[in-house]
């Protein structure tokens, strides 16, 4: 492996493990982006630039705003410090379960995937056939996952924007 690959690994994954020990949620979407950031590394290193762009486009662009929107819209309400609950025997043991079958599912997936040597020839596709194939043969796609991530977002703004009154208000 080369360098630039263990660096590149170093940070998505250090990013990503530290988002999920943080107890604030704006910080741990923020070291989200960071590892999506990473994901997107990893493709240019591998050569694959459309897919890197696409990733810096859909998930370090949208996805992570959405986040971003989500949290701060549905936590105004909250008090600013609530207590953490303990976890419980029965919680961590769920999460160790859950954490082993997936790793059992990914090392299943990676043992019996056969690798073959990259072909002496590379595909002929470009980065510009690619984009024309998806903005013509899939454009109609596009655009319909465009407007329900929007509708998505609009609801979420307009459910997070309703007052609701106390019950002892007249």
């Amino acid at each position: 492996m080369t360098a630039a690959l263990l660096l590149i690994a170093f940070l998505m994954l250090g990013s990503a493990a530290v988002a999920m020990a943080l107890r604030n949620l704006i910080h741990s979407a923020l070291l989200l982006i960071a590892s999506w950031a990473g994901i997107a590394a990893f493709y240019l290193w591998a050569g694959a630039e459309f897919a890197a762009f696409a990733q810096v486009l859909v998930y370090v662009g949208a996805i992570s705003m959405v986040v971003l929107f989500a949290v701060l819209l549905t936590r105004q309400g909250a008090p600013a410090r609530e207590p953490v609950e303990a976890p419980t025997r029965a919680r961590v043991l769920a999460a160790i379960t859950a954490g082993a079958c997936v790793a059992a599912v990914l090392s299943a997936a990676v043992l019996t995937t056969e690798f073959r040597p990259a072909p002496a020839t590379p595909p002929s596709a470009s980065v510009r056939q690619l984009g024309l194939e998806l903005m013509h043969r899939h454009g109609a796609a596009l655009l319909i996952v465009g407007v329900v991530l929007t509708v998505a977002l609009l609801g979420a703004t307009i459910l997070a924007a309703t007052e609701q009154k106390p019950e002892d208000a007249p």
